[in-house]
Formats: structure tokens, C-alpha cells, sequence
């Protein structure tokens, strides 16, 4: 399949969707906006304006108010218990504090999301020392997570979102804790899987390093999604 007609193929697709948290104020409203496959995309916006919202929306931890959430074809808010997990198996995702288990080493870590879905093990551990070479940590497979530096951890998360081959991955503010050398690698692997297919959606309000790519920017202001170009967001926040 071609990059022009991944990138016509809707994969995730929101209808008018609304979010309002029990007691609070409301989150995300009237949002209609689709990622298509093969896409990457920037979801940018000031702390609390959304983002990790819009991300759960979309992994199904939590449910819109209103309108429709679609994901591989699917209203996400019919999905049943019984079928969620199979469903965020085709789903990756990269939290900023990492969530590494800290008993386990760097290789079981990454191993572990083959593990559970009932691959054998052998082979689980060596598709992990695989990937853990890919983001250059192969060195580190039998240490802990304790001795790695944040932008290491932040690899290893990775390796693990992606074992199990996912056709989506979620990134929630993942270059938080690292310094800019640090975050700006991390990018480029996201960058490395979605020329392989993966489809990627990276939430950060470090506009200062997504300047240095080219892709999509959608930012969230008052709920609603922006697409324009920098200078107009610029004035529009100036306003």
C-alpha cells in the first residue's frame, strides 16, 4: 500500500465528541477531527487544556459525553469489557513517567507485553533484545530500570509500546522529563516507526522542539482542535 493511500484510510475518526469529567468543567466539546493511517501528528496545547484527555478518549479509558469516538472502524463506547483488551492490543502508548516495573529488568520489561498476550517466552525475549537494540540500549537488558537516565527509560518504554507491533501509537507528553538533546532522539524514533506504517500521535507543549519537524500540528484551545499554521496560532493566543 502506498503512503497516499495509508494516508487516505481513516483510523481514528471523532464525531462532534464532548468530554465533561463528573463535577467539573467541560473538557473537549463539539471536536470533530480524524487521524488517518500512516499519519503523524502533533497534538500540542498548554497544560490542562486536554491532551491526555483526548488520548484516553481514543484508548478507551475513558468515554465521551457525547458524540462518537471511532478507532479501527469502531465506536469505541460499544466496546465491552471482554473485548478491550484485544482492541489497545493494536494500540501503543508512551506515558511521560514511563511506568517501567522496577523489579523487573530492562529486557522483561519489554518482554513482558508479548508475555501476557500468551507468546512464548523464548521468543518474546529475543524480539525484546531486538528492539532494545534498535533504541541503543542493548547494553543495558540486564540492568533496572533504577540506574537508567530518564531519556533511557523513556527508550525502553518505547520498545515496549511497539513489541507488540501496534498500529497506532499514543504518546503522552513524552519528551517531559528530558532535556532537548534527549527529547529531539526520542522524536526521531517515533519519526523511524511511522515510515514503517505505524500511525503516531505525539501530545507535547514543547513547541520549541516540534519546530524541528515537519509534521501536523493540531493544537487544543478552549476545548475545540486548531489546525493552522504557527504564525496564526501565535495571534490567536496574542488576541
Amino acid at each position: 500500500m502506498t503512503t497516499t493511500r495509508r494516508q487516505s484510510v481513516e483510523l481514528v475518526r471523532f464525531d462532534h465528541v464532548g468530554l465533561v469529567y463528573p463535577g467539573g468543567a467541560p473538557v473537549l466539546h463539539g471536536l470533530s477531527q480524524s487521524f488517518h493511517v500512516g499519519s503523524f501528528t502533533f497534538l500540542t496545547g498548554v497544560s490542562g487544556a486536554g491532551k491526555t484527555s483526548l488520548l484516553k478518549l481514543i484508548y478507551r479509558e475513558a468515554k465521551s459525553t457525547e458524540g462518537t469516538v471511532r478507532v479501527f472502524g469502531k465506536d469505541v463506547s460499544k466496546l465491552n469489557r471482554s473485548e478491550l483488551p484485544q482492541f489497545r492490543q493494536r494500540i501503543g502508548i508512551v506515558f511521560q513517567d514511563c511506568r517501567l516495573f522496577p523489579h523487573l529488568t530492562i529486557l522483561d520489561n519489554v518482554a513482558l507485553a508479548l508475555k501476557i498476550t500468551g507468546s512464548d517466552i523464548k521468543s518474546s525475549r529475543i524480539y525484546a533484545k531486538e528492539l532494545l537494540d534498535w533504541v541503543g540500549l542493548g547494553q543495558h537488558m540486564s540492568d533496572y530500570p533504577a540506574i537508567l537516565s530518564d531519556g533511557q527509560k523513556q527508550r525502553v518504554a518505547v520498545a515496549r509500546a511497539v513489541i507488540g507491533r501496534p498500529l497506532l501509537l499514543l504518546a503522552d507528553e513524552p519528551t517531559g522529563n528530558l532535556d532537548y538533546e534527549a527529547g529531539y532522539r526520542l522524536l526521531r524514533l517515533f519519526e523511524e516507526l511511522n515510515k514503517i506504517g505505524t500511525t503516531v500521535i505525539v501530545a507535547t507543549h514543547n513547541k520549541n522542539l516540534i519546530s524541528e519537524f515537519s509534521y501536523p500540528e493540531l493544537e487544543l484551545y478552549q476545548g475545540r482542535l486548531i489546525s493552522r499554521g504557527r504564525e496564526a496560532l501565535r495571534k490567536l493566543h496574542s488576541s
